[in-house]
């Protein structure tokens, strides 16, 4: 970037969303709670996880990695966002925009791994029962979680690389709650060629392709269910996958409802929102989507509760 371009965005301006200043109060009230309740929520089920054996799974592991993710994916942007709503110069600097660009999408992309990863490991749980312990070993976990955070890593780091690299024209709002990269693009006096061709490569690495290879688990999982004969062995089944079917319908619902299928009235505010719900919404039912729709967690949480009661009296 030209010297005299870097001392031009040397900040942005964030004015968030599209709400009337009387709302503000009840609407900052509403964020925080549900912002806190995030972050407890998820670090609850990873207290739970690692207190209780019989969570040491690779599916639990997987969810406590996802759990951490999503305390991660909000934390990046809901306090700058609600720092904003109180303060009369809603501004964020140069550094702090290109490092909240780089740590949203590295959460993004990392969940959409780690939920690709759960998708396999329910597909060779319910495909392949009787090698399930061989084939889901210790090692093959870690290898998936750690390939996750590399790729979303490098991932991440492409796309600001690139956006370091651009000049920014007079006009420095960033119309958006958070430095969104195709927000910072639009504000670029350069030529965006290049970042447009990766955010192309990387949407098709990070997030079409992982969605793909759930399509195909799932597809395998729905073959192996038909199969079979009895009730029960299909409701046990189908509550094997229920709580991450919930997690990927969430996450993914949000995302190709925003990118994939535009509507003739996809205004800004309509942008706005829609980013609300996978950056704010998705990681805040989680925790409730595998606390209240899994047997094993309600297990360990009533194990959790007995313990505690005891103790007390």
């Amino acid at each position: 970037m030209r010297r005299e371009n870097q001392s031009s965005a040397s900040q942005f301006l964030l004015p968030g969303f599209p709400i009337q200043p009387e709302q503000q109060g009840l609407l900052f009230t509403l964020f925080l709670g549900m912002y806190l309740t995030t972050v407890l929520g998820n670090l609850f089920i990873i207290l739970l996880i690692r207190l209780d054996s019989h969570l040491h799974t690779p599916m639990y592991f997987f969810l406590s990695h996802l759990a951490f993710t999503d305390v991660s994916f909000s934390s990046v942007t809901v306090p700058e966002m609600l720092r904003n709503m109180q303060t009369k110069y809603k501004t964020i600097p140069y550094a702090g925009c290109i490092s909240q660009t780089y740590f949203f999408i590295f959460f993004a992309a990392l969940d959409s791994f780690l939920i690709t990863s759960m998708a396999y490991d329910r597909y060779v749980a319910i495909c392949h029962t009787l090698h399930y312990t061989t084939i889901m070993s210790q090692r093959v976990c870690v290898i998936l979680v750690a390939g996750s955070w590399l790729i979303a890593c490098v991932c991440a780091l492409l796309h600001t690389l690139l956006l370091a690299q651009l000049s920014f024209c007079a006009d420095h709002t960033v119309c958006h709650f958070f430095c969104d990269l195709a927000a910072l693009l639009k504000l670029s006096c350069s030529d965006t060629s290049h970042n447009k061709l990766v955010i192309f490569t990387v949407g098709l690495t990070a997030i079409m392709l992982p969605f793909l290879c759930i399509l195909v688990s799932y597809g395998h999982i729905g073959a192996t269910i038909l199969q079979v004969s009895s009730t029960q062995g299909i409701c046990k089944a189908l509550s094997t996958c229920g709580s991450h079917l919930s997690v990927v319908t969430l996450y993914y619902g949000t995302i190709i409802g925003l990118y994939f299928l535009p509507s003739s009235n996809n205004t800004n505010d309509n942008k706005v929102i829609a980013s609300f719900m996978y950056t704010m919404v998705t990681p805040i039912l989680n925790p409730f989507t595998y606390s209240l729709r899994n047997k094993d967690m309600k297990g360990a949480l009533r194990k959790l509760l007995s313990k505690k009661t005891y103790s007390s009296n």
